[in-house]
């Protein structure tokens, strides 16, 4: 009697597949990207080789759940595993028998099933003759569908009369077809012998018809391909009548067209040469030559290129300066350098173009001075956008024998340029990346490199082009992910924050009277009070640029155009008073000083990316056994500086008239309040230092005193950097009296006049100086 018989179950890791089906006896190899498949199978090695592999239902789905995976597949063994790039891995499988999953064991981080093999069984003497005339009929469609389908190997063919297996016959025909995965599924899926045999003879007899209709439509196609071939014929033919008559309309105006332009760019005689060769060959191809097009493209990029073609570099000083100012308030250092390139220029004559890069936070105007930059020297101006480049081939190009090639971006800047010597901008230089594909900062070596630059070539060009004219600028927002060499190539400028002050000069410059005509509005309609200006630099923004203020002013500028056209108002005035209405409530706000002397609190100074803000650091002891604790989020740095700060307390605890046994019977709790922000550097050192004195001391802090500095363990500041936004803090929060390493004495030149007027800076050697400065009054009792 026929029945379907069920082994014993075995647990084994599932591979779930995407449009692929694999049948029992057969060999299969595909590729693997998911982690969870590369998972199993990395189990399927460690164990006995054997995965689970059955086909999810819907081939879009990136992360299938087991209702959405047939239950019925195949247990197969892994043969062999070769490892990709990108984290691909090849894998060639042999499928062993069929199964059903019983149970989902785990889901993470691989699938694992409990399957139960499905196997059936007959009776060889009832059967044998049904099952031997189903045989007979499966081999002679097989033969009948690869007789239409010329892709079937015949080895396949010829091999099937070996099989003495049924079921390894059906299975064979079946994994050989070019069937819909439904289809394969369901012969998969039918474990009963005979109905799986006459279900694949009735899909034999479908696609043997469906062949039939597709060789007789490959047949009308072939027809008109004869028609076209005529054509071409008829077309060589008129070919060779043009040349006998001097080709007045073929190929040889195309190429005389080339050769004129060629001559009036007056290129390099190497250039002529290789364009001689492209040209020669284009002539002797026959007509529909896919490679004609190819040649044309190269051709008609190499006529494109300013090959000797310059612009007239304005060397005039007061000119150049007058547009650096015009444009952009601040930025001393770049405008700076600029000048100085056009002074040496206009004394020697000659001098190859700076290769600058300019590193700073975003919305400084690194991007946008490169233009002004262009405009004060005469050149022209191309922008190259590196952010999110991974192939080096978009630096040198493609070869030209790939369909579709095309120059690198330099040649591409050159030819928008339109001269030899123009200002090439390389826009965020630090978002490169790398792939197998390249490395797109190594490209660039040689062309940032003014030794060599004279001498570029691009693989699609194929030809050395002169570079060293170029005036190349860089940004970026941090040198951290800029690799070495390429940092040696270039010159660095390093661009800080605005400061408040800076910011407020730039808004009313440039940024209120651009928002107010970008709105349609005029100085007698729209009035924006200068304290409003500061509250919405103070209050509503917080950053190192000017984008986000520029973003805020054309807020209130939207806000009042709705006012003046909805309510018929006049005029609008924005004060520091009615602010509020126009931009909602303060966002952001600043620590002041204290009402009173306290002890233990102890302003500090610290710099961020938006600028420089005050930091209170708190030190409160109790009664305990000498441990120390550091709350506040702090970084390592920081917290070493904590350490640094007590080991100098406890070595000088007698001259700071501090109990020598405090670290006995005292606990210790450091505090940086703000404790969701994080924070780190060794710029705290002394302030901690001083907390911690006063605390065990008990002598209160003046509270117009903040201070910065490194602390050592014999009690020296070190410097640090940042002063000037550190500074302006201090000026914003009311501190009269600021405390700064005596080697960053050279930076006060640099700090903003408004600061200098009103705030006492006084330079200290050592931690004696800062508790004089910093501590008044006697002990507590």
């Amino acid at each position: 009697m026929n029945q379907v018989t069920i082994n014993r179950a075995i647990t084994l890791p599932m591979i779930v597949t995407r449009g692929l089906v694999v049948f029992p006896k057969t060999l299969m190899h595909f590729d693997m990207v998911r982690e969870k498949s590369i998972k199993a199978l990395e189990q399927a090695m460690k164990e006995n080789q054997l995965a689970f592999l059955a086909m999810q239902h819907d081939m879009a789905t990136e992360d299938p759940t087991p209702a959405e995976v047939d239950r019925i597949g195949t247990v197969c063994r892994v043969k062999q595993i070769v490892k990709m790039p990108n984290g691909m891995v090849r894998v060639l499988v042999e499928g062993m028998y069929r199964a059903q999953v019983v149970e989902y064991t785990a889901i993470k981080p691989f699938i694992s099933v409990t399957v139960e093999e499905l196997k059936y069984c007959y009776d060889e003497e009832a059967d044998n003759a049904r099952l031997e005339a189903l045989r007979r009929r499966v081999i002679a469609e097989f033969q009948r569908y690869s007789t239409g389908n010329h892709k079937i190997n015949p080895e396949v063919i010829a091999s099937l009369e070996d099989i003495k297996s049924h079921e390894e016959l059906t299975d064979t025909v079946a994994s050989n077809l070019q069937l819909r995965l439904a289809d394969k599924q369901a012969l998969l899926s039918i474990v009963d012998l005979p109905k799986r045999m006459e279900k694949l003879i009735l899909i034999l007899c479908s696609e043997t018809e469906i062949l039939n209709l597709d060789n007789a439509i490959s047949q009308k196609v072939k027809q008109q391909m004869d028609d076209n071939q005529k054509e071409y014929f008829l077309r060589e033919q008129m070919k060779v009548i043009q040349e006998e008559l001097g080709d007045k309309d073929g190929i040889g105006l195309e190429l005389k067209e080339y050769r004129d332009k060629l001559q009036s760019l007056s290129v390099p005689d190497e250039v002529m040469e290789k364009c001689e060769k492209e040209m020669n060959r284009l002539q002797k191809m026959q007509f529909g030559n896919p490679e004609a097009g190819v040649i044309r493209t190269y051709l008609s990029w190499v006529c494109d290129l300013p090959w000797t073609k310059s612009t007239e570099e304005n060397l005039d000083l007061s000119r150049a300066e007058k547009i650096l100012e015009r444009d952009h308030f601040g930025l001393a250092k770049v405008k700076e350098r600029i000048l100085e390139y056009l002074a040496v220029k206009k004394i020697t004559g000659t001098m190859a173009g700076p290769i600058l890069c300019l590193v700073g936070p975003p919305g400084v105007g690194k991007t946008s001075i490169a233009r002004s930059i262009a405009e004060s020297l005469g050149r022209n101006y191309v922008r190259i956008s590196l952010g999110g480049i991974r192939d080096e081939a978009d630096i040198r190009g493609h070869r030209k024998t790939y369909i579709g090639s095309m120059p690198g971006r330099i040649i591409q800047g050159m030819k928008q340029a339109g001269s030899q010597n123009p200002l090439m901008l390389f826009d965020e230089i630090d978002k490169m990346g790398a792939d197998y594909k390249g490395d797109p900062s190594a490209a660039l070596l040689e062309v940032l490199d003014s030794e060599q630059n004279s001498r570029f070539r691009d693989h699609f060009l194929e030809l050395e082009y002169d570079l060293s004219q170029v005036l190349f600028v860089a940004t970026a927002n941090t040198l951290d992910t800029v690799p070495k060499p390429l940092l040696d190539r270039m010159e660095i400028i390093e661009l800080t924050g605005y400061t408040a002050e800076e910011k407020m000069q730039i808004a009313m410059r440039h940024l209120l009277p651009k928002q107010r005509e970008k709105h349609g509005l005029t100085t007698k309609n729209f009035k924006l009070s200068a304290a409003a200006l500061r509250d919405m630099i103070a209050f509503y923004t917080r950053e190192s640029g000017v984008r986000g203020l520029e973003r805020k002013i054309a807020d209130v500028c939207r806000k009042a155009d709705l006012a003046i056209a909805r309510d018929g108002a006049e005029i609008v005035k924005v004060t520091e008073k009615n602010l509020t209405q126009y931009l909602g409530k303060k966002l952001f706000s600043y620590e002041t000083v204290g009402k009173q002397n306290e002890v233990g609190v102890v302003v500090g100074l610290a710099w961020t990316q938006v600028g420089g803000d005050t930091l209170s650091v708190e030190v409160n002891t109790m009664p305990g056994s000498g441990k120390m604790e550091l709350t506040g989020q702090l970084g390592d740095v920081m917290k070493e500086s904590a350490k640094a700060a007590m080991s100098y307390v406890r070595a000088n605890a007698e001259t700071l008239c501090i109990a020598p046994d405090f670290y006995e019977k005292l606990d210790i709790h450091i505090h940086v309040p703000e404790g969701a922000t994080p924070k780190d550097g060794p710029s705290a050192g002394i302030t901690m230092a001083t907390a911690l004195v006063s605390a065990l001391s008990g002598r209160a802090v003046n509270r117009e005193v903040a201070m910065t500095g490194e602390i050592t363990l014999r009690g020296r500041v070190l410097p640090i950097g940042g002063l000037k936004e550190k500074t302006l803090a201090a000026y914003r929060a009311g501190v009269k009296t600021v405390l700064i390493p005596w080697e960053n004495q050279k930076d006060v030149e640099e700090l903003e006049a408004v600061v200098k007027e009103h705030v006492r800076i006084i330079p200290v050697r050592t931690m004696d100086e800062v508790l004089q400065h910093a501590l008044v009054g006697n002990k507590e009792v």
